[in-house]
């Protein structure tokens, strides 16, 4: 069926051509509920105004110069973002992959610019950070490193959510450490939600070993927790920060956002991208940003996720196969004592796209504009479909 290409996805038996909201058609006019959003990227739902008349409008005045010269509209973008998560300075690019890529050029350039020859950075099992050699090295999913070995060097890899791991770390491995790089919450690693004080108490070694805190908020960026960014849950404050997926709500966009010392190492001839940040990107990123504040969509995910999860934990109590059901605002996990991978199939049947992650983790990341009424078909559908899984296997 997909001959012309690599076969790097097993795709589901389905091609969309259209989308309204949180609704998607596909090519034979059959309407489907989408609790995915693109995998977190379609924040504002499909075909939202908005979106659609900004790309019109800067489609037909100009789509791409090259960072060789000013983008006033990435200098809007870059202003906004900094005001909006506290930070000072930012690159585009045009994925998570490559915003995570530039901070962890900037951890290396920051602990070559202290005398460190060998600097290392600190991450964490179950994390997902890219697919590049860089990124998937510094994932923490044996899988994703498989057949692409050797991998990048100088990652010290510890438990998520364990403090102590960092605390016990030998003196001679600590003396190059130059960073630690995490996902406030774990989306591909199964929606892991990390104790409230975790970050707080990161941070606070971060200061005390002068170390950069990075954080990856490729998924949860961007009202999707409850918050503008997931780390405004905790008191800390990041020194490097990467955003994509739903910054440009379809568009490619990617950006690498820093403060402090951080924010001075990337210079002219250090990093570069022909691609990122490119007018139509970034003007789309601005009306994203402008749409979310409006409806005021980040207390919209927090009041409907904790909805649907208090919602989920009451519909499913009754099966001892729910090992968790866990989240924050609307990035919903359900974990069963099994792997689940069949689910997805089987929510197509039921007009229903969703996903599964870590194996046997229900992933649910709906569009941010969902109504009420389309939250609770989900939470109805999937109570029916993890009961017909778990009768039928």
């Amino acid at each position: 069926m997909n001959e012309p290409l690599m076969s790097a996805y097993a795709r589901l038996p389905i091609a969309f051509e259209r989308g309204e909201g949180a609704r998607l058609w596909d090519t034979a006019g059959n309407e489907y509920l989408d609790a995915l959003a693109g995998v977190a990227v379609c924040g504002l739902g499909h075909a939202h105004p908005a979106i659609t008349q900004i790309i019109r409008e800067q489609a037909g005045l100009l789509l791409h110069t090259s960072n060789l010269y000013r983008i006033p509209w990435q200098e809007a973008l870059a202003t906004q973002l900094n005001t909006l998560a506290g930070m000072e300075r930012a690159f585009f690019a045009n994925s998570g992959a490559e915003a995570n890529e530039a901070a962890l050029k900037i951890a290396r350039r920051y602990g070559h610019g202290r005398g460190i020859d060998s600097p290392k950075i600190i991450v964490m099992t179950g994390s997902f950070h890219g697919r590049t050699l860089a990124t998937l090295s510094a994932t923490g999913n044996s899988k994703i490193h498989a057949g692409f070995e050797p991998l990048v060097q100088n990652f010290i890899r510890v438990p998520y959510n364990d403090v102590s791991a960092l605390e016990q770390l030998p003196g001679q491995l600590r003396q190059d450490v130059v960073a630690v790089l995490l996902e406030p919450i774990q989306g591909e690693g199964g929606i892991v939600v990390p104790d409230d004080t975790y970050l707080d108490q990161i941070r606070a070694i971060c200061d005390t070993q002068d170390w950069l805190l990075m954080l990856d908020e490729v998924q949860t960026g961007l009202c999707r927790t409850g918050r503008w960014f997931a780390f405004q849950h905790s008191q800390s404050q990041p020194d490097v920060m990467t955003l994509a997926k739903s910054l440009g709500n379809g568009i490619p966009i990617g950006v690498c956002l820093a403060r402090g010392e951080a924010a001075q190492v990337i210079q002219p001839g250090s990093h570069g991208s022909t691609c990122g940040g490119n007018p139509l990107a970034c003007r789309t990123a601005l009306t994203v940003l402008e749409t979310l504040e409006q409806q005021d969509l980040s207390a919209r995910a927090e009041q409907l996720g904790q909805r649907m999860l208090e919602a989920f934990r009451e519909t499913l109590r009754d099966l001892p196969e729910i090992q968790a059901i866990r989240g924050k605002g609307l990035m919903l996990g359900i974990m069963l004592d099994r792997p689940c991978g069949k689910l997805m199939q089987a929510a197509l049947a039921e007009r229903l796209l969703i996903n599964v992650t870590a194996g046997n983790v229900i992933r649910l990341l709906p569009p941010l504009i969902i109504s009420d009424k389309e939250a609770d078909i989900i939470i109805t559908k999937i109570d029916k479909l993890i009961r017909a899984f778990l009768k039928n296997g």
